[in-house]
């Protein structure tokens, strides 16, 4: 019954919300007004209703006057309303582009501010990453999940280099963040609920101005390891720190820089059973 319930409740409480958010938007011409819906009403009901307790270690980490690139792992759909909390800061998602052709969806994301990359042609690729990484500096903070996927055994699975293509771009801070348990209340590619805690831990920012653009798989071990480590502190599974770099990624392309989701329109993916859109 509870997993009934939640979809009706995700289904429902997103459709509500939906018309408030963009009406904000036109009212204020402030983008970050969606994000006070998205945080402060969206993402608390989808927990609620999901039976997740919250537990969040290192706010004082995170600066919301510091445009910063949010790196975490990745086991569930849920991990997004978690981290809207978790994380005090107007966050945006990287998404791909054929997401911005959606009705109601691509709509509120472009009036939003949520950054697109074109991963379907390089140079049009390497020009959204070139945007993305302009938006980022002029104060847009992200979150990105350079696993690429949901982990199915909780371990962290190796990272596509994307994310740091566009951290070394906008010269911005990157902040490890590690969440833990959402994977046992929502496993990949289930709408089976169990509830019980969700830990997130976030890490110091970590200054990119000693990295040469070159240096991309240098930072991203970095910053992986850092995860590990925040991980374990939260009783996660050990995981394979040499295992670092994913095979699949190009480091010459920004796909690996599209993990994210998209709220409150999210209830269009979570409702398939799947993850987040720009995995």
């Amino acid at each position: 019954m509870r997993n009934l319930f939640c979809m009706f409740v995700a289904a429902a409480w997103t459709t509500i919300l939906f018309p408030f958010t963009c009406l904000a938007m036109l009212l204020t011409w402030d983008a970050g007004t969606s994000l006070w819906f998205v945080r402060h009403l969206w993402s608390p009901v989808l927990l609620w209703a999901g039976g997740a307790k919250l537990v969040v270690q290192g706010r004082e980490n995170v600066d919301p006057k510091r445009p910063t690139i949010y790196v975490s792992n990745h086991q569930s759909t849920i991990d997004i309303p978690c981290l809207f909390i978790a994380v005090p800061v107007n966050l945006r998602y990287v998404a791909k582009m054929q997401l911005k052709y959606v009705p109601f969806l691509g709509w509120y994301m472009t009036l939003a501010g949520y950054p697109f990359v074109d991963r379907a042609n390089h140079r049009a690729a390497v020009a959204s990453l070139d945007e993305a990484g302009a938006r980022i500096r002029k104060g847009v903070s992200i979150m990105v999940y350079p696993e690429g996927t949901r982990s199915d055994d909780g371990r962290i699975k190796p990272f596509k280099k994307g994310s740091f293509v566009l951290a070394l771009k906008a010269r911005v801070a990157i902040c490890p963040v590690a969440i833990e348990g959402s994977g046992r209340l929502m496993p990949k590619n289930s709408w089976k609920i169990t509830p019980g805690e969700i830990r997130v831990a976030i890490g110091k920012p970590i200054d990119v101005a000693p990295y040469a653009e070159s240096d991309r798989e240098k930072l991203t071990r970095e910053v992986r390891r850092q995860i590990i480590e925040l991980h374990r502190s939260l009783g996660g599974p050990d995981s394979d720190v040499d295992d670092a770099i994913s095979a699949r990624a190009d480091e010459n392309s920004p796909r690996g820089a599209e993990e994210g989701g998209s709220p409150p329109a999210q209830a269009e993916s979570t409702s398939s059973g799947k993850g987040p859109a720009v995995a």
